[in-house]
């Protein structure tokens, strides 16, 4: 992750405290929220990779998509095209 989330773990215990938990536990609910925040939330750069990523899969699928619908319709007018000359050879 390039950029980074700030979470003011300060101001975090500062408002848990003044809501009446003590000091201990609002510093180990503080130090549990910042590794929740630093390790698993996504960033926006975060995102806009995943969507760079996502856009070229969906283009290279298209590809080998109408690759294959090519391949297919070679194939069924090679397919057509035998049965005809059976056809035309049994008369």
């Amino acid at each position: 992750m390039g950029e980074s989330i700030i979470f003011d773990t300060h101001r975090y215990v500062k408002r848990l405290t003044d809501a009446g938990l003590s000091s201990p536990i609002a510093e180990a609910l503080a130090d549990e929220q910042a590794q929740l925040v630093e390790n698993k939330l996504a960033t926006k750069e975060d995102i806009r990779r995943l969507e760079l990523k996502i856009e070229t899969a969906k283009f290279d699928l298209m590809k080998w998509m109408i690759t294959a619908l090519i391949a297919q319709g070679g194939l069924v007018v090679a397919g057509v095209g035998i049965v005809v000359q059976v056809l035309l050879s049994g008369n």
